[in-house]
């Protein structure tokens, strides 16, 4: 019997797909339910498995755009594959590789056996009218019995040698004047087009501010075991600021709204997209409900997305929606910058690297951890008033982080359920 392998639809309104990677060979052998291959829709990774047991026949290729529905392969339930294609065929594509390699060095090796001595052009044309040759001389040096002039001579040398092959290979990386191509993938295509829409189709603007992180700092230092003991993850910044994030979207509603038509959509909820870096570039999974979520249930929820997004494993569903997003650049080292709006979204914040700075405190300068935060919004709904007092509140909650929740005679241990 043949089963065709056909692309899934992989959500609403996705009409084609590139095939990413096959993850067996021509011929092969299957189990019922094993991954055979990875496509790029314009949001996610997904993978296709085998529909039943049996050989596979591959009609498409990677890198190949393909339509929703169209047949990439041919499993033949009959047929008996090969147990050892994908093995066979990733040893001959080393070996196709490692030649060019072996045979660069040999190349190599033969052209500097014409080079047996480095001289200058006037040594060579004092050895070519003295009726000699490079290689008699050289024949001659390994008689030549060397004395304490020549072995001072050759320490000096030696020790500039390191210092200048040092400045070469850092000042030259290049050299060849060689180009590669590479195409883009379906999800590279799709956020092009994505941040150019939102760049000529919203009116973005950019507020700044800073947060002393001092007291989150000492909260950490003085909970994170505790917390890690009884929740089994880490206590990070992130739990503070997703939660400072949804109080501030309490207070500020239109930040969490959205142009639709010519009606304004505001949402009683929040869901947060958490940007996180991935091999195949920057995913934004969301938290649903964020705002009632504790700072564990955060971290918990961040990790567990965090994961699928380093393996290629998020759904379209965990990606889609949100009402506003954090991304933080502060993990690349990022000073300041103004992130781009997550369409449909109306703002977004920036998060960006801890530093010590000086820092007024009652007429005194003190030296505190601070953070540059950044709120781009879209001017068309929010008003400036609006996004410098959302940012205001997000720093008044991350300096006072008490007042996240008040209560209990320990409002700290409140706040970290401890």
């Amino acid at each position: 019997m043949i089963i065709e392998v056909k692309i899934p639809s992989p959500g609403e309104s996705i009409n084609e797909v590139q095939l990413a990677s096959w993850l067996v060979a021509d011929g092969q052998q299957l189990a019922k339910d094993e991954e055979i291959a990875e496509v790029d829709s314009d949001k996610a990774t997904l993978t296709i498995s085998a529909e039943a047991t049996g050989m596979i026949t591959l009609k498409a290729s990677e890198g190949d755009t393909l339509e929703v529905g169209s047949v990439i392969a041919l499993i033949d339930t009959e047929a008996k594959g090969s147990a050892v294609a994908k093995a066979k065929a990733d040893e001959e594509s080393a070996v196709a590789k490692a030649k060019p390699d072996e045979e660069s060095a040999v190349a190599e090796a033969k052209a500097g056996e014409g080079h047996l001595m480095h001289l200058s052009p006037l040594a060579k044309k004092m050895l070519k009218e003295g009726g000699s040759s490079e290689e008699e001389f050289a024949e001659f040096l390994k008689k030549y019995r060397a004395g304490k002039k020549d072995v001072e001579f050759f320490l000096s040398e030696r020790s500039k040698t390191p210092a200048a092959e040092t400045k070469d290979t850092e000042a030259s990386w290049g050299g060849t004047r060689d180009t590669e191509r590479e195409k883009l993938s379906t999800l590279r295509l799709k956020l092009s087009e994505r941040l150019v829409s939102v760049k000529n189709e919203t009116a973005m603007l950019t507020t700044f501010n800073e947060v002393n992180m001092t007291p989150i700092m000492e909260i950490r230092k003085q909970h994170k075991e505790a917390f890690k003991e009884k929740f089994d993850v880490s206590l990070g910044f992130m739990s503070f600021f997703t939660r400072a994030v949804t109080i501030g979207l309490k207070h500020f509603p239109r930040v969490n709204a959205q142009i639709d038509g010519d009606e304004i959509v505001m949402h009683d909820y929040a869901d947060i997209g958490i940007a996180v870096s991935a091999p195949k570039g920057l995913m934004v999974p969301v938290l649903r409900n964020a705002e009632q979520m504790s700072l564990a249930k955060i971290e918990i929820r961040i990790r567990e997305l965090a994961a699928k997004a380093r393996e290629g494993k998020l759904s379209l569903d965990e990606m889609s929606g949100g009402t506003f997003t954090i991304t933080n650049g502060g993990v690349f080292g990022s000073m300041l910058s103004t992130p781009i709006i997550n369409p449909p979204q109306s703002a977004i914040l920036g998060m960006h690297n801890i530093v010590e700075r000086p820092v007024a405190v009652d007429g005194k300068v003190e030296i505190h951890p601070l953070m540059y935060l950044a709120v781009s919004y879209d001017h068309r709904i929010i008003d400036g008033s609006e996004a410098v007092g959302f940012l205001v509140k997000i720093k008044e909650m991350l300096e006072e982080p008490t007042k996240m929740l008040l209560g209990g005679s320990d409002p700290v241990k409140s706040l970290l359920q401890l």
